[in-house]
């Protein structure tokens, strides 16, 4: 997924997905009646569209009632696995098949013995690159990571300056899922700060619980489906290394799009 910053972008991102409108709009003659063309048409349903103000990432209203899950069709998910490499069925293999697609995609995979420990890795991290300022979101695992790091921390919870959090030296998200097969970090609109606290610092540092570690992408899906059932993420992304390019005489440069490195923070049960 490549998201880029634009000059001339609003102050703020996320805060303000869909415009809000304060009242009727008036539209120009030319486009009431038969006269519109198709052109004209479909920005002015896009307008209508954008009257409905979007909720904050991540401010989903919780589900009522009692729902049933939504698991992956099984004859979904056994094509899908008909056609993916072969994953190995305990629990550490998977993490060593994680460390080895890691290291080929150049991510930086780091374990850890508990969730307290998140901090001084991520404290160790900041201090060996020198950061000045980290960007984060709230959450359980953010909170306990950042509680020493002792740097002034952009939170994307509301809004903010698109500038502020370009200008930041390393993005802080949690995620929904580790996927072994692919080395892959699977982010929602609940884990993700928004859509661009993973994409415009230069660093994105993901922070997992061992549990979230799944075998393959179908399994990602069939715990997407457990855990959030009726109520599912506005968006999904997956990550598969930092950033990269092969566009010009296929030398691959990293960066080019988003982040330039990836590290990820998996704590221990």
């Amino acid at each position: 997924m490549d998201q880029g910053h634009m000059d001339g972008s609003p102050a703020t991102l996320d805060s303000n997905t869909r415009a809000r409108s304060a009242g009727s709009q008036e539209f120009p003659s030319s486009l009431e009646g038969s006269s519109m063309t198709e052109q004209e048409k479909i920005l002015s349903r896009v307008r209508e569209a954008l009257r409905v103000p979007s909720p904050l990432p991540g401010a989903h209203a919780a589900p009522t009632g009692s729902q049933p899950e939504l698991p992956l069709p099984r004859s979904a998910a056994a094509h899908a696995r008909q056609w993916l490499p072969a994953v190995p069925p305990t629990f550490d293999e998977q993490v060593a098949l994680f460390q080895t697609q890691s290291d080929e995609l150049k991510s930086a995979f780091r374990k850890v013995p508990s969730v307290d420990d998140l901090a001084t890795a991520l404290g160790d991290l900041a201090q060996k690159q020198a950061w000045k300022r980290v960007a984060a979101h709230s959450g359980d695992l953010t909170f306990r990571a950042l509680q020493n790091i002792g740097l002034p921390v952009l939170m994307t919870d509301a809004g903010y300056d698109v500038n502020e959090l370009e200008a930041c030296d390393a993005g802080i998200t949690e995620c929904d899922a580790l996927i072994a097969q692919t080395g892959s970090v699977l982010l929602t609109s609940r884990t993700a700060g928004g859509r661009a606290l993973s994409v415009l610092p230069p660093h994105h540092v993901v922070l997992a619980r061992a549990t979230q570690l799944v075998p393959d992408l179908p399994a990602a899906f069939e715990l997407l489906a457990k855990v959030h059932a009726w109520n599912y993420p506005s968006f999904i992304s997956l990550i598969t290394g930092p950033s990269r390019t092969g566009d010009i005489e296929r030398i691959l440069v990293l960066g080019a799009h988003g982040p330039k490195q990836l590290t990820i923070l998996m704590a221990a049960d």
